[in-house]
């Protein structure tokens, strides 16, 4: 049986990843500093502990056959996301494990030859720490050695705890282009994104590279 170690699991992302992961029979160690709005089951372990420790990292990666980032990508006292990777990375080679990154859409083209997200006129200058707190990861990521079997998926625009996305029961992959609907809206709702997140573990198709989900 798979192990799934998931760093982040009571965020919205990880949340979703967590209980995608169960629901298939995987067994599931829920990482987050606090764990304690969670509720251990026959599946799921609960491991707080912090992400910056590397020991804690190493552990995981020797219990779990795929470890799971799933953190803002911003700074949160005084540390970044990307600060951990070194870590994780040594972690998931030394046990020969997969590593998967819940990345962002900022770093995604907003069309096959235009700009990516980030650098359009219109985007917010509060969603901007962490946009590029989550490009940062995937640009360290994408300079490590061939070695480190790494994953990396990106959500949609509209995405995250604070959008109304309803779950459709589908979804579409893309690459670095921002996938859009024909009437311009571009969205992936956290059960759907989990799926297909959840899918790549099952089945992957995605090694050292980054892609995209959206309807």
């Amino acid at each position: 049986m798979t192990t799934i170690a998931v760093i982040g699991a009571t965020g919205f992302a990880g949340g979703h990843i967590t209980a995608e992961a169960l629901a298939r029979g995987y067994d599931v160690i829920a990482v987050a500093r606090d764990t304690d709005g969670l509720t251990p089951g026959e599946h799921l372990t609960l491991r707080p502990g912090d992400l910056f420790d590397a020991l804690f990292v190493e552990a995981l990666a020797r219990d779990a056959d795929v470890v799971v980032l799933a953190v803002p990508g911003r700074e949160i006292r005084g540390r970044k996301a990307v600060d951990a990777v070194p870590a994780l990375t040594d972690a998931v080679v030394e046990y020969r494990r997969r590593l998967g990154v819940v990345s962002g859409a900022a770093s995604l083209q907003v069309s096959a030859d235009g700009p990516r997200l980030i650098d359009t006129p219109d985007f917010p200058d509060e969603y901007r720490p962490e946009a590029l707190g989550t490009w940062a990861v995937l640009d360290e990521l994408e300079r490590t050695l061939e070695n480190v079997n790494w994953f990396a998926v990106s959500p949609s625009a509209v995405f995250g705890r604070d959008q109304d996305v309803p779950a459709r029961g589908t979804y579409r992959l893309g690459g670095d282009v921002l996938l859009t609907e024909p009437d311009g809206n571009s969205s992936i709702a956290g059960a759907d994104f989990a799926t297909a997140f959840v899918d790549e573990i099952a089945s992957p198709t995605h090694y050292r590279e980054r892609f995209t989900v959206g309807y």
